[in-house]
């Protein structure tokens, strides 16, 4: 396996630097997601940068403070901020404003359901929008630290201290309480809807087999779980938080339990986003060098994409088709890669 020395290159290792396009937002960066063919950068402050396939930027203003939270489900980003306002954003630029909070207080988190449905977070409470305008809130034991829609049927995940709570706003049923002790913070269905992830304030992730509640223990990492995505089908789940991409088998009843995890693209610094291609078992991982991999599941060849020695990288996204890469450092310096 290839590895990187303090301030050099990798050796022997393909790279596709020299196809990169370079982009240089003029802003911090927290997210970027793909509408249509066109990356859209979230920045800390106030703004999205659009770039498209030529590198040319568009900057929209969206909301009038730091921006806090931002999900995307292809045809717009929803975005929380610390004005206490939840908006849209779609693919021309056009900006929706979806709620505000009363008291102006922090959007926290936000999720998007395939329905059209939009989730926020202010403080302990979660609350549901319907298309149609309807809103139901739900409040939990402690602040919420994580929200997730379920890939079928209208149920939230919400991740608090001690556990998550499954919701279905649009039933009158006791919402479902799954315990276990700590601060849980970002929270993921698996594809298949079988599984749900949480990564924890602590350095580990925790799962519950959906079906009957079985508990999923997922340790080791050296530092805490910033990033994790689903490879294509939800076979593996990929996880920043070590110096090299864990990945987390489900295939099967029993999900990781009793089974070890692959590990790839090794450096000498800290993975700090991942993000798998929507088709194929491939994915991409950022470093807190600035290095950028692509990486091949099944046998772990890599491709490099991005050199180290920038500040970390803190956001990865494919388009649709998975033709497209981008990825931005936290300090805006960004690039896509057509693949």
């Amino acid at each position: 396996m290839s590895s990187f020395e303090p301030g050099g290159e990798a050796a022997s290792i393909v790279s596709v630097t020299d196809r990169v396009k370079p982009v240089e937002l003029g802003m911090n960066v927290t997210a970027v997601h793909y509408l249509g063919d066109r990356a859209v950068f979230v920045g800390t402050e106030e703004s999205v940068a659009f770039v498209d396939p030529e590198g040319v930027m568009t900057k929209v203003e969206v909301v009038g403070g730091g921006i806090l939270s931002a999900v995307s489900d292809g045809s717009r980003i929803v975005i929380g901020s610390d004005d206490g306002k939840v908006v849209a954003v779609d693919g021309k630029g056009a900006v929706t404003a979806l709620a505000t909070d009363p008291k102006r207080r922090w959007i926290d988190n936000v999720a998007v359901h395939t329905d059209g449905s939009v989730a926020w977070s202010v403080g302990k409470t979660a609350f549901v929008r319907s298309p149609k305008g309807e809103e139901k809130s739900l409040e939990v034991p402690s602040t919420v630290g994580g929200l997730a829609f379920a890939p079928k049927g209208l149920r939230l995940a919400i991740a608090h201290y001690n556990g998550a709570t499954l919701w279905f706003p649009n039933m009158a049923g006791t919402p479902e309480f799954l315990a276990w002790a700590g601060s849980h913070l970002a929270v993921s269905f698996s594809p298949d809807n079988k599984f749900l992830v949480t990564a924890m304030h602590e350095p580990a992730l925790h799962g519950w087999r959906l079906a009957d509640g079985k508990h999923m223990r997922m340790t080791g990492y050296p530092s805490r779980v910033r990033s994790m995505a689903w490879g294509a089908g939800g076979r593996f789940l990929a996880t920043s938080g070590a110096d090299m991409v864990i990945m987390w088998p489900f295939v099967g009843k029993d999900g990781p339990m009793g089974k070890e995890p692959a590990m790839l693209a090794p450096l000498q610094a800290k993975v700090t986003a991942v993000a798998c291609h929507p088709k194929q078992d491939i994915l991409a991982a950022g470093y807190e060098d600035g290095t950028v991999l692509m990486v091949r599941m099944h046998d772990g060849a890599e491709i490099l994409v991005r050199r180290n020695g920038t500040p970390p990288v803190v956001a990865l996204a494919w388009n649709a088709g998975g033709t497209w890469l981008a990825f931005s450092d936290e300090a805006g310096g960004a690039g896509l890669l057509k693949v």
